[in-house]
């Protein structure tokens, strides 16, 4: 065993400050004795929420990024509105396009009879969203927990962090940056968009006034059921992968490189940037591709976690304690 000078108290203390600190850090084994069957009771619902609605899983996956680009995966994007604040699912980014709130409701129910009290919302919200890719074909990782959950959100954080469709790709490769993210990273976590659909308002610029990089037959197709005026048919639904958009695979990046991303920050990818050369390489390899979106979302859930004494567990997945 080491042992320290007498005059070294402040090794010493330092010491005990790096062991705090790393105790405080996220583990995939977090859950190991105070909620054994955590995962099969997260997968099982999250199962049969998607063989209701092959989406579902696009959805929940999607509430993972919103959550943890909006002051760090905290369960925020969760909370409903409250006298005191205004939340994210109000947010442009969310309204009435963020979904699968009810999934999370039924998953952490099932999660609270299991252990109750034990498991954060944050926590449940990056396993459904591991499973989720899972479930739809794509890679499987560990997942880092010990999270725990905001006791607040913001709207005005959320309408700040999350990208819009209409972003160019230096501003996409800043607002990655800002939350430690590399481009590499923002190309690979893009590739979700290999799954689920998109709203009409969201693409309606893109297919009608951009022709230098867009697949003119993509353009008729999604033209026929997105009408030109806004306002009009806004909620109307187009895959963003028109090939398997219910399959997590490559055709996102294949799509890209034919011109034929659906929104207009989609193709700033590949549209001759810096970018361009990793689109390329995922979409001549799948199994890279994989391997590369598994480690970033390992990454992105490592931003500005709750641990230790901060936050709280919260028993409903919608409000705090």
């Amino acid at each position: 065993m080491a042992s320290f000078p007498v005059s070294s108290s402040l090794t010493i203390c330092m010491l005990f400050l790096v062991i705090g600190s790393t105790s405080a850090q996220l583990s995939t084994n977090f859950y190991y004795h105070s909620c054994p069957n955590l995962f099969s009771t997260v997968k099982s619902t999250v199962q049969s929420a998607i063989s209701k609605e092959a989406r579902m899983g696009a959805s929940l996956l999607r509430l993972f990024f919103h959550d943890c680009f909006v002051n760090g995966c905290d369960g925020s994007v969760l909370l409903d509105d409250t006298s005191s604040f205004t939340g994210e699912k109000r947010a442009a980014p969310n309204f009435n396009s963020a979904r699968g709130f009810e999934v999370v409701d039924n998953i952490k129910s099932a999660v609270e009879r299991a252990c109750p009290g034990v498991v954060s919302c944050a926590d449940v919200l990056a396993i459904a969203a591991r499973d989720s890719v899972e479930i739809l074909g794509g890679p499987r990782w560990d997942v880092k927990l010990g999270r725990r959950d905001a006791r607040t959100a913001s709207q005005a954080a959320a309408n700040n962090s999350i990208p819009p469709p209409t972003t160019n790709l230096n501003a996409l490769i800043s607002r990655f940056s800002a939350v430690g993210l590399s481009s590499k990273d923002l190309v690979a976590l893009s590739g979700s968009h290999t799954i689920g659909l998109a709203r009409c308002t969201n693409f309606r610029a893109r297919i009608y006034n951009e022709t230098n990089n867009l697949d003119s037959s993509l353009a008729r197709t999604r033209q026929s059921n997105c009408p030109s005026v806004s306002g009009s048919g806004d909620n109307n639904l187009a895959p963003l992968d028109l090939q398997t958009p219910t399959n997590f695979d490559n055709n996102y990046f294949k799509n890209l490189v034919n011109r034929r991303g659906l929104l207009h920050s989609d193709q700033q990818l590949f549209n001759g940037g810096s970018t361009d050369s990793a689109v390329r390489a995922y979409s001549n390899n799948p199994g890279s591709f994989a391997s590369d979106f598994a480690a970033a979302m390992i990454k992105m859930g490592d931003i500005k976690p709750l641990t230790g004494s901060k936050g709280e567990i919260r028993k409903n997945c919608r409000r705090v304690n």
